[in-house]
């Protein structure tokens, strides 16, 4: 009891003596050597990784072999010979350049099929695809973006940095194993221009069969990791810091053994798939807007398409390169049908109509054209199945965006039938007859008509002979007839009447349709720019010229198409 009282007696003097000692400044501990050494190593290997990486972005090879480690590895272990002015000066910095960029070449190997041609549209151009994570590091930043033409240059900044298990390699064989700090910094790429940064895959996409197109996106930014050597100038480098890009090739020094990595670090300069930025449309848009504009001049359809595509990878909604890249598409298929007829057509209202027909008419026979692309054909040029499958997608998206365009939706709906897409192909014409006021007569005339040969078209892939669609198309047919108001249209829906009895239910009535021809031949020959040729060119399609053959009722208007006497 005496001695817990004698400690309280004690603990309460000191505090006494606690509380009456006069007030103090406490000084801050001094940080320790080894923090500012450590600081000062992480401020030396970031200033390396930046240099390092604007080098090898500006082309400039001995710097960029000057802070190389593999590099100045082989420059240890292999001095230079005497009488050298300076290492800068050393041969092998071409040598260590074609070390580091071979690793470039996968990336820079162009693949265009079809109409996918990506801008820049001849040239070097930038694609990881599923190789973007296992990529090096100076594939982000390879002197092909840093530099211009044909783009304008990257930005680097620094984001981040920190120590990293020490790295280690030998000097010599069986030599003594040499530890050195390591710091990883990391860099931010920032492309400049949207029109030349480089490409990758979407993110989540994946190859699952070789038939669908995976989605392609431009990179706007991307960071990269880079490993850092310090602390080499002991062990005799001219440098004491160096960047470790790749590991130096070694081989074993018996066979079956692995061959020893130098150096041997616990990371590796790359780039970090899950940082990339994608450029949105949101910014640059005056720049897609300017670029399409630009797209619609080049006098090449290859060149057209590349930029066009390229402006739709960043907005697919793009209205004008939308517009430009339909219009062309569509342009050059009908010149494939007429370069296939042979015909040589005057007026240009005719000549559409034959080219459209003549591709009405191959979708519900062999398709061969509409189905063959380059890829599956090994061909060396794009085909007019390659212009279809570029078509459609970008005219479903601009009668999605802008369906007061009556023009698009037609153009999808030929489309759609061109493709054999047979409920599209009937469901865009129904729409669009029901969408079109009264008062626009000629565009329901037409309207009517693509749908009776939409529904003929089923019909006559098909080949069911009792399909409710062939009355369908007839009905269609009539329809547009009592609306039309040119001779073209008259003869067209004359026509469709006629094409359209060929797969009639229980069909009999073949001086219906001796009539339907006859006054289809009537309203043809009050066609502005008619030619004979044209005519004979439609009487003689497929199974209508099979069934006219088969019959002599028909002589009469076959005779029309007879070829004049010489």
């Amino acid at each position: 009891m005496t001695y817990l009282r004698g400690l309280l007696v004690l603990s309460g003097l000191l505090t006494v003596v606690e509380l009456n000692l006069p007030d103090v400044a406490i000084a801050a501990p001094k940080p320790s050597r080894t923090a500012a050494k450590q600081k000062a190593v992480h401020t030396t290997a970031i200033d390396t990784a930046l240099r390092y990486a604007k080098a090898l972005a500006n082309g400039d090879k001995i710097t960029a072999g000057q802070l190389d480690f593999a590099c100045q590895y082989n420059l240890v272990r292999t001095p230079a010979a005497k009488g050298k002015a300076s290492v800068a000066k050393e041969p092998s910095y071409d040598d260590c350049w074609k070390t580091l960029t071979a690793g470039h070449a996968p990336f820079l190997n162009r693949s265009d099929i079809g109409m996918d041609i990506l801008w820049p549209s001849t040239g070097p151009l930038v694609f990881y695809g599923d190789t973007l994570p296992s990529a090096q590091a100076s594939a982000f930043v390879m002197d092909l973006l840093g530099t211009s033409p044909p783009g304008t240059g990257l930005d680097l900044a620094v984001t981040g940095n920190r120590t990293i298990p020490n790295g280690s390699f030998r000097l010599k064989p069986n030599g003594k194993v040499l530890g050195v700090p390591t710091t990883l910094v990391e860099l931010t790429v920032q492309y400049h221009d949207l029109l030349t940064s480089p490409i990758a895959y979407g993110p989540g996409t994946v190859q699952w069969t070789s038939t669908i197109k995976r989605e392609r996106r431009a990179i706007k930014s991307i960071t990269t990791q880079w490993v850092v050597f310090s602390g080499l100038r002991p062990h005799g480098f001219p440098r004491n810091t160096a960047v470790v890009h790749l590991p130096l090739d070694t081989k074993s020094d018996a066979p079956g053994i692995v061959p020893e990595r130098i150096p041997f670090i616990t990371e590796r300069s790359r780039a970090l798939p899950d940082s990339i930025v994608w450029w949105k449309p949101t910014d640059q848009p005056g720049t897609l807007t300017a670029a399409a504009a630009r797209a619609a001049s080049f006098p090449e359809l290859r060149d057209r398409v590349a930029l066009l595509n390229r402006i739709l990878l960043i907005d697919p909604q793009q209205t004008e390169a939308l517009t430009v890249l339909t219009k062309n598409l569509y342009t050059v298929l009908l010149q494939d049908a007429a370069r296939n007829h042979k015909l040589l057509i005057k007026d240009p209202a005719l000549s559409q109509t034959v080219n459209e027909f003549y591709w009405t008419i191959a979708a519900a026979s062999d398709r061969l054209d509409l189905s063959l692309g380059m890829e599956v054909g090994g061909f060396s040029e794009p085909t007019s199945a390659d212009l279809l499958y570029r078509l459609l997608p970008a005219l479903q998206m601009l009668a999605h965006t802008h369906p007061e365009q009556l023009e698009n939706r037609f153009r999808l709906g030929m489309a759609y039938r061109w493709n054999n897409d047979q409920v599209p192909m009937i469901q865009t014409f129904e729409a669009l007859v029901n969408d079109i006021p009264a008062d626009r007569q000629n565009a329901k005339t037409e309207a009517l008509l693509q749908l009776a040969w939409s529904r003929i078209n089923k019909v006559a892939w098909n080949r069911i002979l009792h399909d409710p669609d062939s009355v369908r198309a007839y009905d269609d047919a009539k329809a547009s007839l009592e609306l039309a108001q040119r001779p073209l249209d008259k003869f067209l829906a004359e026509y469709a009447m006629a094409y359209s009895m060929l797969f009639m239910p229980n069909y009999e009535d073949k001086g219906q349709m001796l009539h339907h021809l006859t006054e289809a031949k009537r309203w043809f020959d009050d066609i502005p720019g008619k030619d004979d040729e044209v005519w004979r060119y439609f009487l003689h399609r497929e199974l209508l010229k099979a069934v006219l053959d088969a019959d002599p009722i028909f002589q009469p208007i076959l005779a029309t198409a007879e070829q004049p006497s010489r």
